[in-house]
C-alpha cells in the first residue's frame, strides 16, 4: 500500500517506518520537523516526507494513499498540562481535520494512535476496550474527543481503526527520555539511582515502540471489515505492572544501581490495568517484548551510544526541549515556526 505517517519523524514513527517499508508499503511521511534532530548515534533513514503542520493538512496532500498512520500529536501528559488549549487544537481539532481529509481524499484505512491513558483511575481489574472513560488529563482526554469525532465518519469507504496504545518503551533513534521506562533507566545509567517520584502503587501497562509499529502494520493487513471502527488495547497482560515494579525490573539489568522511591508526588491516580485479548483474537496481534527485556535493550542502547545528562534531560525531554525551540525564537507560543527556515 501507499501509505502515509504522520509523525514519522518522532519517538514511534522512527521506529514504525522501517517496519512498514520490510512489509513492502510505499512509506511517505508527514512532519513539522521538532524533533528531526533529537538524534542520539546515526541519523536514521528517513522516507520522503512533507514538511507541514497538522494543523495546515489538506485533502490534496492526501491523495493517493491507501492509508493513513496518524501518529503525529503533543505527546505527553506535562505537555497537555502546561497548554491544554494547544493539545486541544494539535491533538483534537488537527485529529479530526486530518481524518475528514483523509476520508475526503478517498484514503480507505484511518489508523490512529489512541493510548490506554484514556481509562484514567480504573483501579485494579483488568480493562477491556468497553470500559468506561475516564481520562485525567488534557491528552487523555483529547484522545477520547478524536476516537468519538472520527468514528462518526465511518462508512463503508473509510474505516478509522483506534490503537490504543500502552505507555511505550524500548530504543528508537529519535529518543524519548520522559516515558517511564525509558527514563527510569536512563536515571540509572547516569545517576546509579532508579528514582520514583510517585509512591510506586500505581498500575501502568507498557508495550515496546517495536510492537505498537507490528500492531500498525498488522492493521494493513487485515480486511477493513473485520476492523471496522474498532478499539483495541495494544500491550500484553505481562506488562501490567506497578510502577515500583517497572522500578525494580531497572535494578536488576544495570549494574550498581539502588532503587530510591522518593514519594515526593504523591500517590498518582492514573491507575489502570488493561485486557489485551480483544487484539488477539480479532486481529491475531500480540505483543512480544517484555519489560526486562526493554530495560536490558535501553541500558545497552544507552551505554553503547553516549547518553549524556545533558541530552537525556533536554534534547530527549519533550517539554524542555520545545520550550528551548521557543526560547531560540523557533517556535512562538502556539508552537508555529516563526524563523524562516527554522
Amino acid at each position: 500500500m501507499r501509505v502515509l505517517v504522520t509523525g514519522h519523524q518522532g519517538y514511534l514513527g522512527t521506529v514504525m517506518v522501517p517496519i512498514l517499508r520490510e512489509d513492502g508499503h510505499d512509506v511517505v511521511g508527514l512532519d513539522s520537523g521538532f524533533f528531526a534532530d533529537c538524534v542520539l548515534g546515526p541519523a536514521p533513514d528517513d522516507p520522503p516526507g512533507l514538511a507541514v503542520d497538522l494543523r495546515d493538512v489538506t485533502a490534496a496532500h492526501l491523495a493517493g494513499f491507501d492509508a493513513v498512520v496518524h501518529l503525529a500529536a503533543l505527546s505527553n501528559d506535562p505537555l497537555g498540562a502546561l497548554a491544554p488549549e494547544i493539545t486541544y487544537d494539535i491533538n483534537h481539532f488537527a485529529s479530526v481535520r486530518l481524518a475528514r481529509a483523509a476520508k475526503e481524499a478517498g484514503v480507505r484505512r484511518f489508523l490512529y494512535a489512541s493510548t490506554c491513558s484514556v481509562y484514567g483511575a480504573a483501579g485494579d481489574d483488568l480493562v477491556t476496550e468497553d470500559a468506561p472513560l475516564r481520562p485525567l488529563t488534557p491528552y487523555a482526554e483529547s484522545k477520547v474527543r478524536v476516537e468519538d469525532d472520527v468514528a462518526a465518519l465511518a462508512d463503508s469507504g473509510f474505516t478509522p481503526v483506534f490503537l490504543r496504545n500502552a505507555t511505550a518503551f524500548g530504543f528508537s533513534p529519535r529518543l524519548r527520555a520522559d516515558i517511564v521506562l525509558n527514563n527510569l533507566v536512563g536515571y540509572a545509567v547516569l545517576t546509579g539511582a532508579v528514582r520514583v517520584l510517585s509512591d510506586g502503587t500505581p498500575w501502568r501497562p507498557l508495550v515496546h515502540a517495536q510492537d505498537i509499529a507490528r500492531a500498525f502494520a498488522t492493521c494493513l493487513t487485515v480486511p477493513p471489515v473485520d476492523m471496522h471502527c474498532r478499539a483495541y488495547n495494544i500491550g500484553a497482560e505481562a506488562n501490567n505492572r506497578t510502577v515500583a515494579e517497572i522500578a525494580r525490573s531497572v535494578v536488576d539489568v544495570v549494574p550498581g544501581s539502588e532503587l530510591v522511591i522518593t514519594g515526593e508526588n504523591g500517590g498518582d491516580p492514573r491507575c489502570y490495568r488493561v485486557d489485551f485479548a480483544r487484539a488477539r483474537k480479532e486481529l491475531g496481534f500480540e505483543a512480544q517484548w517484555r519489560i526486562a527485556d526493554g530495560a536490558a535493550e535501553l541500558y545497552t542502547e544507552y551505554l553503547a551510544r553516549g547518553l549524556t545528562a545533558e541530552a537525556f534531560f533536554g534534547t530527549f525531554t519533550r517539554l524542555a526541549y520545545l520550550r528551548s525551540l521557543q526560547q531560540a525564537g523557533v517556535l512562538d507560543a502556539a508552537l508555529r515556526r516563526i524563523r524562516i527556515g527554522a
